[in-house]
């Protein structure tokens, strides 16, 4: 295996091992509710919290270039493993919500440090193919983020037939330091990486000024919108319909998994796709069908197996289009600031979530589940009209190649 083959894959790899520790605490949100009695605010929270720890590391992180400064292969390796005893140490304050709470927000604050210089690390090696390099490793990290739903659903000695809670947060920790350790011993730069970069403070700003850099961020806000949303709260709508039809619970947490999952291969496909044809096109394609689910999706809560299917389309569409905005700006913006440029593009899409996490709940407690998602919508519209207004200017011949 070439030097390029064996690092993109150890980098993806790496990244779905580490990204379990995302959802971790929100797959197992019925057994705490359970054991500590949650309000429909703090189960919220236990995803809010972490996306807002990834904001402030992102922050910190694009404020100081820290992203261009460090070695990326050893800044992912030490966040991985900060984020994996972060997510652990909740086991030891078992009980205690806002503890907890803190400890999902150091969570966040370390994946800063492993999903922007991830996708540094795959720029480094990619330049022709890099929205299909960038889309493996944003479908490794859409695998990672469905694993601990998977581990939810193995029919161990748990309450309602479902694991202990502990079990799943600390398997995903130990994921999360597997991740970590291979990083660390087989992870280096490739040859498209830039120097190591002196601090500016301007470089996080002159990427929002930018109008092609700008174009490309409104269209992954506007993606953002509602992929967060849809992955936090999908399984629950998934396990609320199985219930009310009365069917299995473990099926439906299977189905919750391969809802998110799914967009591992969204993911692989459409980096192919863009790079042949456009990333404009791609994310348009892609938006316009992830937009019409939020609205079908309400209409066959009565019909499991049909909501199933719909979720898979779902899923496959809804985060497809991630990598290539990310791709995009790679191709746009100061390549001496790549990784500056990926912190604040994620920075501020991940601060968009924590709206849309917390409106979910909201609406179902005023309407209950069946029309909740269609105020995700709103989103996939936006993207599209930003995508469409970036393919027209002249700096899009740089991206896919001359593709747009």
């Amino acid at each position: 295996m070439d030097a390029k083959r064996k690092n993109v894959w150890a980098i993806a790899v790496a990244e779905l091992l580490a990204m379990s520790l995302w959802f971790s605490a929100s797959a197992v949100v019925p057994q705490l509710d359970a054991a500590w009695g949650l309000t429909s605010a703090q189960r919220a929270w236990l995803t809010m919290s972490v996306q807002l720890g990834f904001v402030a590391g992102a922050l910190v992180s694009a404020l100081g270039n820290v992203a261009d400064r460090v070695p990326a292969a050893r800044l992912v390796a030490a966040s991985a493993a900060a984020g994996a005893l972060a997510n652990a140490a909740i086991v030891l304050v078992d009980g205690a919500v806002y503890p907890a709470l803190a400890l999902r927000f150091a969570t966040g604050f370390a994946l800063a440090g492993v999903y922007p210089p991830g996708m540094k690390l795959i720029a480094s090696w990619c330049k022709e193919d890099r929205g299909f390099g960038i889309g493996v490793l944003v479908g490794a990290l859409t695998v990672g983020s469905a694993l601990p739903h998977l581990l939810n659903a193995v029919p161990l000695a748990g309450e309602g037939g479902m694991p202990p809670w502990p079990a799943v947060l600390l398997a995903a920790s130990a994921l999360a330091l597997a991740g970590a350790a291979l990083v660390a011993v087989a992870v280096e730069a490739g040859p498209y990486a830039g120097r190591i970069a002196p601090f500016d403070w301007r470089a996080a700003h002159k990427v929002l000024v930018a109008r092609p850099t700008r174009l490309a961020n409104f269209g992954y806000l506007g993606h953002m919108w509602e992929l967060y949303a849809m992955w936090a709260w999908v399984p629950l709508y998934l396990l609320a319909s199985y219930q009310a039809a009365g069917w299995s619970t473990r099926s439906a947490r299977l189905a919750g998994f391969a809802a998110i999952a799914v967009g591992g291969l969204g993911c692989v496909l459409a980096g192919v796709v863009a790079d042949r044809i456009g990333r404009s096109v791609t994310t348009i394609a892609s938006m316009a069908i992830s937009g019409a689910c939020c609205v079908a999706a309400g209409l066959l809560f009565d019909h499991p197996g049909w909501l199933t299917a719909l979720c898979l389309v779902w899923g496959f569409a809804v985060v497809a289009d991630s990598a290539q905005f990310s791709a995009a700006v790679s191709e746009l913006a100061d390549p001496r600031y790549l990784g500056t440029a990926l912190t604040v593009q994620t920075s501020l899409g991940f601060l968009l979530t924590l709206l849309t996490i917390r409106l979910v709940p909201v609406l179902v407690e005023l309407a209950g589940w069946r029309w909740v998602f269609a105020a995700l919508v709103v989103g996939p519209v936006f993207g599209v009209w930003s995508m469409a207004r970036l393919r027209s200017l002249p700096e899009a011949t740089r991206m896919a190649s001359g593709h747009r």
